[in-house]
């Protein structure tokens, strides 16, 4: 495994760098996979893993709020997505979280907290699960698994990885898809990598649940959206049920799967309380 800094600071979008004043830009290798990632803080390592076929810039303010409470935010750009490259055939989740392990070693020796939203919480689950080592513990954004959407959803939430579609009729499948009824989905106009959201879904179909849903015991955070209808809430109850005390688990008001820029205020917070809970 190889690694160098980026100097001109310019492998994610200003967007999540202007966000997270004071990044450093940094390159490692994983297997053949290159991916690039940017570094905000000192402190503790606290990892963030994107939603499906989305980058690492829809952590903007949550990486510069985490970084500002005393934590080293950590954003990689996933493999097929920005600067970041590597084989996209044939991929499992644990192709995905082994891109991620070399993103954490190459940072830091200690284990590191891992937030995932939506597919990224199973690659933060798979992660986990194979290396319980390396993660300190494991906050899921939009968790789902075991329940699926409702089946009248899936073309619509199809649509949204269309960029051949007008941007209005796009636009409507975003705000239906991904965002409570009545919230602004212009945030998430952009920022789409459908041949990435395709390999992560078949990486996702050809990994079975069971292989990553209790996180190799390492505790869990949910925060859920009350409105969120492609990982029903009820994917956090369950976990809560089998798991017992593992699990906390928080539902946010007003929030569907986007969740980021529907209540960037409570889940800074509550990401930040609980980090600093773990000690």
């Amino acid at each position: 495994m190889m690694s160098r800094r980026d100097l001109n600071g310019g492998i994610l979008s200003v967007g999540l760098a202007g966000a997270a004043q004071g990044g450093e830009g940094r390159i490692v290798r994983s297997g053949e996979a290159t991916l690039h990632y940017l570094v905000v803080g000192r402190g503790a390592p606290v990892i963030f893993l994107p939603s499906l076929g989305r980058g690492a810039e829809d952590f903007g303010q949550l990486a510069a709020a985490v970084s500002k409470a005393g934590f080293r935010a950590i954003c990689p750009q996933p493999r097929g997505i920005g600067e970041s490259r590597g084989p996209m055939q044939a991929l499992r989740l644990d192709d995905l979280s082994k891109d991620v392990l070399a993103v954490v070693e190459d940072v830091s020796a200690e284990p590191a907290i891992v937030v995932g939203h939506a597919f990224g919480n199973r690659v933060a689950r798979r992660l986990a699960s194979l290396h319980p080592s390396r993660v300190r513990a494991v906050i899921l954004l939009a968790a789902g698994g075991r329940v699926r959407m409702a089946p009248e959803i899936e073309p619509i939430f199809l649509q949204c990885f269309d960029l051949s579609l007008p941007d209005e009729v796009r636009m409507k499948a975003v705000g239906k898809a991904f965002f409570a009824p009545g919230n602004d989905a212009s945030p998430w106009r952009d920022g789409w990598w459908p041949d990435a959201a395709r390999a992560q879904l078949h990486a996702s179909e050809q990994t079975p649940v069971e292989l990553w849903w209790r996180a190799g015991g390492r505790p869990i955070l949910v925060i859920q959206g009350r409105e969120d209808i492609l990982a029903p809430p009820a994917n956090a109850r369950i976990l809560k049920e089998e798991l017992g005390a593992q699990v906390s688990v928080i539902e946010a008001p007003n929030a569907g799967h986007a969740m980021l820029p529907e209540q960037p205020q409570l889940i800074a917070d509550t990401v930040i309380t609980y980090a600093k809970s773990l000690g």
